[in-house]
């Protein structure tokens, strides 16, 4: 099962980059689609040419579909082959957080198909978080610790894993919103060419704020019911252990942006880079603290 469980990952990692390259394509030949309709005989040369990135979006979709479930079937036979849930170490985690993303990406294009725009960016996401897991993260299956031996581990880590995996999608859209607001005021920055090819900013900016003020509460519940675990198995509830504390920061900045969002003299663009920072924040929690720092949640690195 083990060995089956890599060889699944590695191939979700092949067809998540196929499905990117297939997004790629989409942007591609709609920009070319774009150029002809505007040339002068764009009655002649514009003919027909809608179908290719049309199709070529698709099949992306399709291909993201497929490497979630290679990649969900990969989650299922580690669990299986280690006899407990999927999330023991800093790649299982990985492998996980990207998954709920990649699953709620797929649930949001079901309601709002024409997001897929945005594939190219989640896809980009995913192949480099499998990726990394795989060639940098993996580690054999061990037993688990005796701390991580506990009902808690199922209810705190479960939570914190689906919330991170909101966090990863919903940062997707607030980098398209920012990139998109700047084309719709008539700046030319370096992403021009994707930025007139995303849906509209405001949009994307609504998609944001909704997957946040979904998550956050989740996200703090995982922080409380974290806390309440550590009283369990340590005796004190907090301790600013490194983990401890950046979570603290990521709540602390996920607070900033839902009432920055919130109010209306600030600007939403702002509110967004907050959202940004957040997931940095998340970021530095899962691979920084993990790698540069040693604590109590040490057992949970590489």
């Amino acid at each position: 099962m083990s060995a089956l469980s890599d060889q699944l990952v590695s191939i979700a990692t092949l067809v998540y980059l196929l499905a990117m390259i297939s997004h790629a394509v989409e942007y591609a030949l709609g920009n070319s689609r774009a150029r002809a309709v505007a040339a002068p005989s764009r009655e002649l040369v514009g003919a027909g040419v809608g179908a290719g990135p049309e199709l070529g979006g698709r099949i992306a979709v399709g291909l993201t579909a497929v490497a979630a479930a290679l990649h969900l079937a990969a989650l299922v036979t580690r669990g299986l082959a280690a006899d407990r849930m999927p999330w023991g170490n800093m790649y299982e985690f990985v492998l996980t957080v990207s998954f709920i993303g990649v699953a709620a990406w797929l649930t949001v294009l079901v309601k709002w198909p024409f997001l897929r725009r945005l594939g190219l960016f989640l896809t980009l996401v995913m192949v480099l978080l499998v990726a990394t897991a795989e060639l940098v993260l993996y580690t054999p299956i061990v037993p688990l610790v005796p701390a991580l031996n506990s009902y808690w581990f199922v209810v705190h880590v479960s939570t914190i894993v689906f919330a991170s995996g909101l966090f990863l999608l919903g940062v997707v859209p607030a980098a398209a919103y920012l990139m998109r607001a700047g084309y719709e005021d008539g700046r030319r920055s370096f992403p021009y060419t994707l930025a007139k090819r995303l849906p509209a900013a405001a949009g994307l900016e609504r998609l944001t704020f909704v997957l946040h003020a979904f998550s956050f509460p989740i996200f703090t519940f995982a922080v409380i019911a974290g806390a309440i675990w550590a009283e369990a198995a340590w005796g004190r509830p907090w301790a600013w252990d490194p983990k401890e504390t950046w979570a603290f920061i990521s709540w602390v900045v996920y607070a900033g942006y839902l009432h920055a969002r919130a109010t209306p003299s600030v600007r939403r663009s702002t509110a967004t880079w907050l959202a940004i920072l957040g997931f940095l924040t998340v970021l530095m929690n899962l691979f920084g603290v993990n790698i540069f720092f040693e604590g109590l949640h040490s057992y949970g690195g590489l």
